[in-house]
């Protein structure tokens, strides 16, 4: 009995303790899952609202845009040509190993814009006296008339490599014309009874009176392929001094004329050894004679199957 006692007394003792203990416990849980319940659950379009990604996004940039980058103008002047211009494309910022060495061009050029200037150099070259080109002969105001067009391929093989970079190697296609014309004059002083005489494929002809008047001209058509090779050098900010020397290659040449008035002209006459008026007895044999030394010129002329292209002039790069 002592023993039984001794137990229920400590259970007694024990009990609410237990007892406390529990009652706490459930008191810390019930708070925490009153909230669980009551709190308003998020839905998933809430999730998504309020929770960053995963991923922070992306910001869109607009691309690089290259043009007008590489757009070059410019203008200079010809030797051949007259006043120069062309317009094209070459950037030398590509990525890419060949497109910054490839550019393109339209090349035109014409005498009209600066006929006064030419005209006025021709004047200042012949001078007061003209240009003598023997036997008596002299040329007095000359005229040059040109224009030409082209459509050019650029290839800088050095890309944008330092200095090297300004050189290049052109190719394409032109063509234009050339027109020139020259007016002759002849006065010779001393000769017997006053007389300008001249030899004309094989015939002797003379003026009387000592003067003689006539027109000389060459005009070129020429159409073909173009080869050379050019330099930019660069100013600043875009400026830039270009040179271009190259070679039209053409099957058409110059052609040549020549116009010489017959009045008071006469041709020696080797059977009756007399001098005949040539208006009256040998216009055709005249004409034949000028067409036949024309045609002499005419050959050794043909052999030239090129036509030069000399260019320099300012130019800016966007």
């Amino acid at each position: 009995m002592k023993k039984i006692s001794v137990f229920a007394t400590l259970a007694v003792l024990t009990m609410p303790a237990f007892a406390e203990n529990t009652d706490v416990s459930e008191e810390k849980l019930l708070p925490e899952e009153v909230v669980e319940e009551t709190a308003p659950k998020k839905t998933t379009t809430e999730k998504i609202v309020n929770e960053p990604s995963a991923e922070p996004e992306k910001k869109q940039t607009n691309p690089k845009v290259k043009f007008p980058h590489g757009l070059q103008l410019g203008v200079g002047v010809s030797a051949t040509s007259g006043l120069n211009g062309f317009v094209g494309y070459a950037n030398k910022n590509f990525d890419s190993f060949w497109l910054k060495r490839f550019g393109v061009r339209f090349d035109f050029s014409s005498t009209s814009p600066i006929k006064s200037v030419i005209n006025s150099g021709i004047d200042s070259i012949m001078g007061d006296d003209g240009v003598s080109i023997g036997d008596g002969l002299t040329v007095k105001d000359g005229s040059i008339k040109a224009q030409s067009f082209a459509a050019l391929i650029d290839f800088y093989p050095f890309g944008n490599t330092w200095f090297l970079g300004g050189f290049r190697v052109s190719g394409g296609y032109y063509f234009g014309d050339l027109s020139m014309d020259a007016n002759l004059t002849g006065n010779v002083d001393g000769l017997p009874d006053s007389e300008f005489a001249f030899e004309l494929n094989g015939i002797e002809y003379k003026y009387i009176g000592n003067q003689i008047h006539g027109t000389a001209k060459a005009d070129w058509n020429y159409r073909g392929p173009y080869l050379g090779a050019g330099f930019d050098w660069g100013l600043f900010a875009g400026f830039k001094i270009y040179l271009d020397a190259g070679v039209v290659f053409t099957n058409k040449t110059a052609q040549l004329g020549l116009d010489l008035p017959v009045n008071n002209l006469y041709k020696w006459n080797n059977n009756t050894g007399t001098w005949e008026n040539v208006e009256l007895t040998g216009l055709a044999e005249f004409e034949q004679a000028k067409h036949d030394a024309l045609a002499d010129a005419q050959d050794e002329l043909d052999k030239l199957k090129f036509y030069p292209m000399v260019k320099i002039g300012f130019m800016y790069r966007f």
